[in-house]
């Protein structure tokens, strides 16, 4: 390897390094008010709340550390606990039902042939390309109907019926071999024994990264629960922080930061496969 290269290499590692910092600072930045006093955070933040005239502040390391925000949130908070287990309702109801449902749509689209499949699949695009704002309304009609309004299931039942996950597991199944299914057809399997123990194991990576994204996009739900859910008792952990109030801001911090936890250890365990989805939505017809 020649200098130049060698140069370059180098610029490359340290430009990555440092919009990684980037990148981490908002987290950084929480990580380190929620374990703040409050009366270090106003004097660090007193402009920004108002307390204050001067600019704002911060320090990379606190100066008095404590827990006591953390103590607040998982002792003093259980509206909290509610919420949050409003949130895992809504988030294992949503991947089980995309289990049942989505997983064998994918596998019928990548596999069998039938009439209008193309116009069928090219209508499952155009719904997953449209926003929440364009849907909403007939959502809401459809749930009011079905007198699912102001339930956990008013979340649930609309994602379970998802076409993104369709789309992503439809692309890893569409890669497994059709010589691979033809020879267990031959050989006398039965199309459900195929579809579990050929297209489930060979698909697994699209089904596992479907789930993480899944599990991201509906923890935190923000405008569903908001449009769908009037009893504030049943709202998910993603509208706890709104109606925190703004003079609170290590306690802001500290529930900020154990909202994460999940979705960082879910993404974390699953940023293989993740990959691996975005990388199959590149791949053309």
């Amino acid at each position: 390897m020649n200098r130049k290269s060698r140069i370059l290499k180098m610029l490359t590692k340290t430009g990555l390094v440092v919009l990684a910092i980037v990148f981490c600072y908002p987290v950084l930045f929480l990580l380190t008010g929620s374990f703040m006093g409050q009366s270090e955070l106003s004097e660090n933040l007193g402009s920004v709340m108002g307390e204050a005239t001067r600019y704002a502040r911060w320090n990379f390391l606190p100066q008095n550390p404590t827990l006591k925000h953390y103590i607040e949130v998982l002792l003093d908070s259980p509206e909290y606990f509610v919420m949050f287990w409003n949130s895992i309702k809504v988030v294992l109801g949503t991947l089980v039902g995309q289990c049942i449902i989505a997983i064998p749509a994918a596998w019928g689209f990548a596999v069998y042939k039938f009439k209008f499949k193309k116009s069928l699949f090219f209508l499952y695009i155009i719904i997953m390309m449209m926003p929440f704002q364009v849907t909403m309304l007939s959502n809401y009609l459809i749930l009011k109907q079905l007198k699912l309004l102001d339930t956990l299931a008013s979340l649930i039942f609309p994602g379970i019926f998802s076409t993104f996950p369709v789309f992503i597991m439809f692309n890893f199944f569409r890669g497994i071999p059709p010589a691979v299914i033809e020879a267990a057809r031959i050989d006398g399997a039965r199309e459900w024994d195929i579809f579990l123990k050929i297209g489930i194991p060979l698909g697994k990576g699209g089904i596992i990264a479907s789930l993480v994204l899944e599990f991201l996009e509906y923890w935190n739900l923000i405008e569903q629960p908001m449009t769908f859910l009037d009893d504030k008792t049943k709202w998910p952990l993603s509208l706890f922080l709104p109606t925190i109030r703004g003079e609170n801001v290590g306690f802001a911090f500290a529930v900020s930061i154990i909202t994460l936890i999940p979705a960082a250890l879910v993404f974390f365990a699953g940023h293989e496969y993740l990959e691996q989805g975005i990388a199959s939505l590149g791949v053309k017809e």
